[in-house]
């Protein structure tokens, strides 16, 4: 004999059918509602070794007696409580909601059990994180030598246009650079990066790199300007509020391959979008204010007008989920021009689905439907798979429509 039990929503009541061919004598017919969170000091491995639960109810669904042949249902329901994280699954833990059912035997006879496992979305509003609507700056300046006895400076600032973010919205960075030498930088590097903390016996930290964006090395005596945009993939929401075991961040880091220089701006990933407009504008070239290192100030009177002129604009070199994008979407050739309405409006992007809980090469992607979880087969964290979706309908933007033509303003849903 056998039972199913089924917990798909927070409420209403569902069904446990039993069914019985011989009318097995039982002692008792029982359903648990679980909700926990556990952590390995290992990857992937199940010897957990810290665990925390939100939540154990258990109901008696029928008591001593037989079950004569045939289908049998029993309706119960649980309350979830409201401070439940939501779902997660990483190589060195995870949240796991379910439900399981028993049928207690008689003595020497067999327990038949089975389980299965829901997932809970607790929507993380980025309007309540703290300073949500401050810039997003940061800046460094590095100073090094070359060609042996000369030195030289270059100062980097990196910038976002909004410090949270939902799935399906477009991140627009930049980087301004400035070249206080007389030899050219290396290539800038935007990486939008996760990084996820285990509390084990040690804190334990997984850091992915979600995207990144390759740019062109900025000339000697130059100030040049990048602007990029990012397609926020479905991921795991920032923190995982109320779990203590496991922490979400995000972080934009922009660097420069030579000389080294390294900015990091904090990004948030929530479930429903920031309505605030940044309290600022993003800097822009006129906030650099140039200045000629002292023992090059001989090499920089010599370059005439070229020296700090007007910031030239930096091309991309690759793109990570560009490149993904068009091998699964089809989207246009690589130097085809933008797609823009003809009336000037803003491109129609859709909405991402109500349930992307996380997606990667140990993270599964859950989508909403019938669909079950569809794990990567890359290291990195990829964008969802579009196809599994239960809407839009309609196919799915390509990068240079999403990208290009979403007013900064407009944010999923308004």
């Amino acid at each position: 004999s056998c039972l199913n039990a089924c917990a798909g929503a927070r409420e209403g009541p569902r069904p446990a059918p039993a069914c019985d061919s011989h009318g097995p004598h039982l002692a008792a017919i029982r359903v648990t509602c679980t909700g926990s969170c556990r952590v390995s000091n290992k990857a992937n491995d199940s010897a957990w070794v810290v665990e925390e639960s939100y939540f154990n109810s258990a109901l008696s669904l029928a008591d001593k007696g037989s079950l004569p042949a045939g289908e049998h249902s029993f309706p119960f329901q649980f309350l979830l409580p409201a401070t439940a994280p939501t779902s997660f699954e990483g190589p060195f833990g995870k949240i796991v909601h379910q439900v399981r059912a028993t049928i207690d035997t008689p003595r020497f006879s067999k327990d038949h059990q089975c389980s299965r496992v829901f997932y809970i979305l607790s929507p993380l509003n980025l309007n309540s994180i703290p300073d949500i609507e401050q810039p997003n700056v940061a800046s460094t300046t590095k100073k090094f030598s070359y060609k042996l006895v000369k030195t030289g400076s270059v100062v980097l600032t990196a910038s976002t246009d909004l410090r949270g973010y939902v799935v399906g919205q477009v991140l627009r960075l930049q980087a301004d650079i400035e070249n206080q030498s007389g030899k050219d930088t290396g290539p800038v590097v935007a990486s939008l990066l996760q990084k996820v903390s285990y509390k084990a016996r040690r804190w334990i930290y997984d850091v992915r790199t979600i995207a990144e964006v390759e740019g062109a090395g900025v000339k000697a005596w130059r100030r040049a300007q990048w602007q990029e945009q990012v397609l926020v993939p479905a991921l795991p929401q920032s923190a995982l509020p109320g779990c203590s075991l496991i922490h979400v961040d995000y972080y934009l880091q922009v660097s420069l391959k030579q000389p080294e220089a390294v900015v990091t701006l904090p990004v948030f990933i929530g479930n429903i979008a920031v309505n605030h407009v940044p309290l600022s504008p993003r800097p822009g070239p006129g906030l650099v204010v140039p200045s000629a290192p002292p023992q090059e100030e001989a090499e920089a009177v010599a370059s005439g007008p070229h020296f700090f002129s007007d910031p030239v604009s930096l091309s991309t070199k690759s793109h990570s989920q560009q490149q993904q994008l068009h091998a699964a979407l089809g989207s246009v050739p690589h130097g085809a021009p933008e797609p823009h309405p003809q009336d000037g409006s803003p491109a129609p992007h859709p909405l991402p689905p109500p349930l992307c809980i996380s997606t990667g090469a140990t993270v599964p992607y859950f989508a909403e439907g019938s669909g079950g979880p569809v794990p990567t087969s890359s290291t990195l964290i990829l964008p969802p798979e579009y196809s599994s979706w239960g809407y839009p309908y309609e196919a799915p933007p390509s990068y240079e429509q999403s990208c290009g033509g979403v007013d900064p303003g407009l944010t999923p849903g308004s």
